[in-house]
């Protein structure tokens, strides 16, 4: 990016402007500032590793740092969210200054023995303009407000299947192995990195690559099933996704939408109704859900009873997100709606659908969060279309390829398009 940019004349990138990269947790200082890699330091004639000829004269020396290094160019730094608080709060007051302070105990701006260089840096600093990247897996919230509140921040996309297939592919072709067909879509059901994806195919490559020396063949290391198999039992790996949708519709069953860690899932949300003595139904959800589901749960009784004139006291009622799904939100709002509707009407819901948004208690479909990643998520299950408020309308991604998204602003119209 950096090259690219130098091209263009409008850049403050010069042709030489450097890239340094980093990382922040391998960034350590010492707090009296004896050392520093990041922003400098001050060499003083106590300590080791002063030249001998200051030292002898009781000078200290200005050692700049890696942002003075990057000065007219750009500082990378990769896990920025590891670094001492106190280091990053310090390179903050260096990209408001836009360069670098000295100080020592043993300097003397009247010595006629200190170098020009070392007065010039003790009076003027060392510049650092830089432009700062960092990157981080972290939450967001982790990271330092003030830090965050200077950038502009940038979320990647998580991987696809199709991607991670792509990446196993190529992996094998340096390996110089072939893949036994199911190779590449069962690795991509297990991980959404490129990192791990590559990982558990060189692990399976090791085992098939042992076996082919004990059986002296000739033919190339093929890499079985079998051999990826045996890696994911013995690292006890569990599916991040697996295809959920179907062709058929359910009674009582619905596919909601969450998210977690910025990565959107797929929730098995099911209800099931049972005739109770008049007046005396009882309801009942799993609370391990999330203290939202209650709520959500108790939005959605009202609704059913608004849209279908039914007294829900006249029944036994159960919701149950399947797997323990945790919803920390009232996005879940609808799903149950649609749920707890279709095991009291005995009406069907399509099983390629999924749906998300938060209800209200006259029926309306109410915005929430994540989105995008939510669609993603739905993607990665093999859902076909998505169901959302429409006031989230401006949130939906621009390229969607596989994958159709509806808007809805009632569960009367939610009911009209996934109900069989």
């Amino acid at each position: 990016v950096l090259e690219e940019a130098k091209k263009i004349d409008y850049t403050p990138f010069a042709a030489e402007a450097p890239f340094i990269e980093v990382d922040g947790t391998t960034l350590r200082w010492d707090p009296r500032e004896v050392t520093n890699p990041l922003l400098g330091s001050v060499h003083d004639p106590i300590y080791q590793g002063a030249r001998r000829d200051l030292a002898e004269s009781a000078i200290p020396e200005p050692k700049p740092g890696l942002v003075t290094e990057a000065h007219g160019g750009i500082l990378f730094i990769d896990e920025i969210g590891d670094m001492d608080p106190i280091l990053m709060n310090k390179l903050l007051k260096v990209l408001e200054d836009k360069r670098v302070k000295f100080d020592s105990a043993y300097y003397d701006p009247d010595d006629p023995n200190v170098p020009k260089y070392i007065k010039k840096l003790f009076a003027e600093g060392a510049p650092a303009d830089f432009i700062l990247v960092a990157a981080t897996t972290r939450d967001p919230a982790e990271i330092s407000p003030a830090l965050r509140s200077r950038c502009a921040e940038v979320y990647f996309e998580p991987l696809t299947k199709p991607a991670i297939e792509q990446i196993v592919l190529e992996s094998a072709r340096r390996l110089d192995a072939e893949l036994e067909p199911g190779v590449s879509p069962l690795i991509s059901e297990y991980s959404i990195e490129g990192r791990k994806a590559v990982g558990m195919l060189a692990d399976a490559y090791g085992l098939s690559l042992y076996e082919h020396y004990l059986t002296e063949q000739e033919q190339p290391v093929q890499i079985g099933k079998d051999n990826l198999l045996e890696v994911i039992r013995t690292s006890r790996m569990t599916p991040y996704t697996k295809t959920k949708s179907r062709d058929e519709g359910e009674i009582g069953k619905i596919f909601g939408l969450g998210v977690h860690g910025f990565v959107g899932s797929v929730l098995e949300i099911e209800a099931i109704s049972f005739p109770a003595e008049k007046g005396k139904g009882k309801l009942r959800f799993n609370e391990t859900a999330g203290t939202m589901t209650k709520d959500s749960v108790f939005n959605a009784t009202s609704v059913v009873r608004l849209l279908t004139g039914l007294d829900l006291a006249d029944y036994d009622l159960h919701v149950n997100v399947v797997g323990g799904g945790r919803i920390d939100g009232p996005s879940a709002g609808a799903a149950i709606t649609l749920a707890l509707a279709s095991c009291l009407l005995q009406r069907p819901i399509r099983q390629d659908i999924a749906v998300t948004g938060e209800v209200s208690i006259q029926g309306k479909v109410k915005e929430v969060g994540g989105i995008f990643e939510k669609i993603y998520g739905a993607k990665q299950a093999g859902v076909r279309e998505v169901f959302i408020p429409h006031e989230n309308k401006d949130e939906i991604p621009r390229v969607l390829d596989g994958i159709q998204v509806h808007t809805v602003t009632t569960i009367q119209e939610l009911m009209e398009q996934v109900f069989l």
